[in-house]
């Protein structure tokens, strides 16, 4: 039977841009500080691109090539202390092009599954340099239906919504969003969740690259849009603690998806 309590661990970093081994320092150091905390996570979750940043002009030279410097960390992390691994996203150098791909773990550190970002933001010329995923994120940890989607995706309400009708309880969302849109970032994950009736687990980076400053405030929402934990702008580890059958709980209540009239949309 699926585990129904998780503790949450999330690691808001700042994330210096083009300086994978600055950030793989620090990444390795938060993760043991979070591991070592008393209730022990079940989960660990970081921001998007936490390799690189968004160094775009130098992007095929500084991506992991087919993921394997963070598949060899995030693996062995995951088996040593027995944790889930939600891996942020990270610039992932493969055949065809660099693509923002997270890659989640299971307890005996086996990657579960990979999601590459399927909406490229234009704002931040990511079109030009990086190639779109073909694919939702779905997947199950510990038996539990979950989903995975990055930053930008959050403004498709069609994306989660398909997620949540393929079964999702939970959806993990890294993000480097930045200011002044923390009023966006807020309602459109509280909206997500509520519309869907899941936990919505948002990670945000925090700090400066070049002239965009980024606010952190990683969230965690439950099914009735209410925040269970939410970040300041400093970089820290927010933690929370979710009870999945409040999802079953929800829907009986509001029964949304079968009230749903698909035809007529």
């Amino acid at each position: 039977m699926a585990q129904q309590a998780w503790n949450l661990a999330l690691l808001q970093m700042d994330i210096a841009i083009g300086e994978p081994e600055r950030n793989f320092a620090k990444l390795e150091r938060l993760l043991e500080e979070a591991a070592a905390h008393e209730p022990k996570p079940d989960v660990i979750m970081f921001p998007e691109m936490w390799n690189t940043g968004y160094a775009l002009e130098q992007i095929q030279e500084l991506s992991d090539v087919n993921g394997e410097r963070t598949d060899a960390l995030l693996s062995a992390f995951s088996k040593k202390h027995g944790v889930l691994i939600i891996g942020g996203s990270i610039a992932e150098k493969k055949e065809g092009g660099v693509y923002n791909t997270i890659y989640a773990y299971d307890r005996e550190g086996g990657r579960v599954a990979d999601y590459s970002k399927i909406h490229l933001f234009r704002l931040m010329d990511e079109e030009k340099f990086l190639q779109s995923g073909e694919r939702v994120g779905q997947l199950e940890l510990d038996g539990v239906p979950a989903g995975m989607m990055i930053c930008y995706d959050i403004r498709f309400p069609e994306l989660t919504r398909k997620l949540a009708l393929g079964g999702a309880q939970i959806v993990f969302v890294p993000a480097e969003w930045p200011n002044p849109r923390l009023h966006h970032w807020r309602t459109l994950l509280m909206a997500r969740a509520i519309e869907n009736q899941m936990f919505v687990v948002s990670c945000n980076r925090v700090g400066v690259s070049g002239t965009t400053e980024f606010f952190g405030h990683s969230m965690v929402i439950d099914p009735w849009g209410e925040v269970l934990a939410e970040g300041d702008e400093s970089e820290q580890i927010i933690r929370a603690q979710v009870d999945l059958s409040t999802v079953a709980e929800v829907r009986s209540r509001i029964p949304i998806f079968e009230d749903r009239r698909p035809q007529l949309y």
